[in-house]
């Protein structure tokens, strides 16, 4: 794996902070700085990473000359506010998903990165494993022949708590940004284009937020795709793609590692490794400081411009919307 080139500032100490720090280190450094709204918890996280630079106030992070990317993990309504500032600072971003709660704040962004000549992306672990990247070069190959469908499962079991993040109208709580965004991702990135005919059905919560959803979308070739999620219902975490040629299974996604190849001729199975799971922020590191560095010039964006409209559309068609949208 490549050395951090860069200096990064993590917005944000929960679990994917923790995971960012970790990364940094098997690349053989350390985050530049943190900031947190609780700053206590910014100083126990620098403690425990040997991080040099907390900031008593958030905003300090976004006028830190010595900041080259910022990475987002904070509940995701509050994205487009940090991310106004970040960018307009000239700091390139990593945002968790989902990136921004609809489109028209994804667009704000994705015009302010444009303006400014910087890299925005989100971060979804899909378009940076090695296992995704694998597959995409055999479909490519033809050797799988023409894709037909692709059918998501993702069902999380959360205790029914109105009131934390899954469930709560007023952290952008919700099936659909919070899972969904992972199964529209996967869809996106095996489909040959966006889907332009979708139909879904929803399941609210009390709270006013989605809690289960079923989503069936199809693209100008015709390629199909269903997605299931819940938030209060186990399902396998399970992709399958099918060709006419073959079909594949990926278990346990975003963050896998293996899949396998089931060929129509035979029956035949095949198994394909790519990656390790536990390096996945690692991955997305290495691709962030790349495309910054100018060694890339694909995040995925466009796809996750793709993946946000969608969202968006179907929760137009359910009339859903959050506090900071009405």
């Amino acid at each position: 794996m490549s050395k951090v080139k860069f200096n990064w500032a993590t917005l944000g100490v929960g679990v994917i902070g923790n995971q960012l720090a970790e990364a940094m280190q098997k690349l053989g450094g350390n985050l530049y700085s943190v900031g947190n709204r609780t700053k206590s918890k910014a100083e126990d996280f620098a403690a425990k990473y040997n991080i040099g630079k907390i900031y008593d106030d958030i905003d300090d992070m976004f006028s830190d000359e010595n900041v080259d990317i910022v990475y987002i993990s904070t509940p995701h309504n509050t994205h487009i506010n940090y991310l106004r500032k970040a960018l307009a600072a000239g700091k390139h971003v990593l945002c968790e998903k989902s990136i921004t709660l609809n489109s028209a704040e994804l667009k704000e962004a994705v015009d302010l990165a444009k303006s400014k000549n910087l890299i925005l992306a989100e971060a979804m672990t899909i378009y940076h494993m090695p296992i995704y990247k694998k597959l995409n070069e055999i479909i490519k190959s033809g050797a799988l022949g023409e894709l037909k469908l692709i059918q998501m499962n993702f069902g999380s079991y959360k205790e029914y708590n109105m009131k934390n993040r899954f469930f709560n109208r007023n952290l952008a709580g919700g099936a659909m940004l919070d899972i969904g965004v992972y199964a529209l991702s996967f869809m996106r990135w095996f489909m040959s284009s966006t889907p332009n005919e979708i139909l879904s059905q929803v399941k609210f919560a009390p709270t006013g937020v989605d809690e289960q959803a079923t989503i069936l979308l199809k693209n100008p070739q015709e390629e199909m795709a269903t997605v299931t999620l819940s938030l209060h219902a186990k399902q396998p975490k399970r992709g399958t793609i099918a060709f006419d040629k073959g079909y594949v299974e990926i278990f346990e996604y975003p963050r896998s590692a293996n899949a396998q190849i089931v060929w129509t001729s035979d029956n035949r199975r095949e198994e394909i490794s790519e990656g390790d799971t536990a390096e996945a922020l690692c991955y997305e590191v290495e691709d962030m400081e790349a495309a910054v560095s100018g060694e890339r010039n694909d995040m995925h964006l466009d796809y996750t411009i793709d993946v946000m409209d969608i969202m968006t559309k179907i929760r137009n068609n359910w009339n859903m919307k959050y506090p900071e949208e009405e």
